[in-house]
């Protein structure tokens, strides 16, 4: 039996979950005995699409058996996508909503499928927890990803179904890097409309972003606004075990959410798909977790 041989595709490696993304791949594939090479696309999404076209236009003792990804752009590669399915290669997309794999589906032998985490509830979690920090209601600084991105609009249309109508949101757009969302606070910052808004709470769309937010309060020169800041509640999504849940337990954040990394599962189901015939369903959606428990979030003063 030849070994499994799988692609992974993911945006970045300067974001905390998309390296746990990469570690989960690599110990799944360990454990399993799968050939798994992992590959960066530096948030580009023309560079990510070269990478997988790359691959399966390789020779065929060099092509992967399937492809996992995230993508990085706003499209989920429709065109590539037939490409790998009119090869013979298992295409797995992570995190987006794709709407022609019903249709590769229906023509393609090899397993082809969407894994996710539940993005809209992982919105309304943090909805949820907006709520239960901000009783009375209040402004929230709130750090969004880019526009075009599947679970960006998932997880705002999850927390605006929620939100209490005395909860208002000033939003900013960032990359889910520490470094975009520092570019996106000190343009901020350096409105006047910044100084006039009365911020209660600092809610991210991810945990890195949200602690790049944290450090650029950090350097505030002026001691007074740097307390006031530091002194907000920060909030996140992610909630990976050594980022986001230490952040929590550290302090550093009062609030995230655990959406486990996928890739490792996305390699699971493909070995049972291949060498046992258990072909996943179209969409295999995780359910994410508040911690601490939305119970035990305590209101903070508005």
């Amino acid at each position: 039996m030849n070994t499994l041989r799988v692609f992974v595709a993911l945006m970045t490696n300067d974001n905390d979950y998309q390296v746990e993304q990469a570690n989960s791949a690599a110990q799944a594939a360990s454990k399993l005995g799968v050939e798994a090479k992992i590959v960066y696309a530096d948030n580009d999404a023309i560079n990510q699409s070269t990478q997988i076209l790359k691959a399966i236009q390789a020779v065929p003792e060099e092509r992967p058996d399937a492809i996992i990804f995230e993508p990085a752009g706003g499209t989920a590669f429709p065109q590539v996508a037939r490409a790998a399915a009119a090869a013979g290669v298992g295409w797995v997309v992570m995190n987006r909503d794709a709407s022609y794999i019903p249709e590769l589906r229906q023509t393609c032998k090899a397993p082809v499928f969407m894994l996710s985490s539940d993005h809209l509830e992982t919105g309304r979690i943090q909805g949820r927890q907006f709520a239960a920090l901000l009783p009375s209601g209040g402004t929230i600084l709130h750090i969004q990803g880019p526009s075009e991105n599947f679970v960006a609009k998932e997880r705002l249309s999850g927390t605006m179904e929620v939100k209490p109508s005395n909860i208002h949101l000033v939003t900013l757009k960032g990359q889910w890097t520490e470094e975009s969302a520092q570019r996106a606070v000190r343009s901020w910052l350096k409105l006047s409309t910044s100084q006039k808004a009365h911020i209660d709470l600092v809610g991210s769309q991810n945990d890195a972003m949200a602690i790049g937010v944290r450090k650029i309060f950090q350097e505030l020169p002026d001691e007074a606004e740097r307390e006031h800041w530091l002194n907000l509640p920060f909030t996140g999504c992610d909630g990976l075990p050594k980022t986001g849940q230490s952040w929590v337990r550290s302090g550093l954040l009062a609030a995230t959410i655990c959406t486990p990394p996928l890739a490792g599962q996305g390699i699971e189901l493909l070995f049972d798909a291949y060498r046992h015939g258990k072909i996943p369903p179209e969409r295999v959606l995780v359910a994410p977790t508040s911690v601490p428990p939305l119970e035990t979030l305590h209101p903070v003063r508005a």
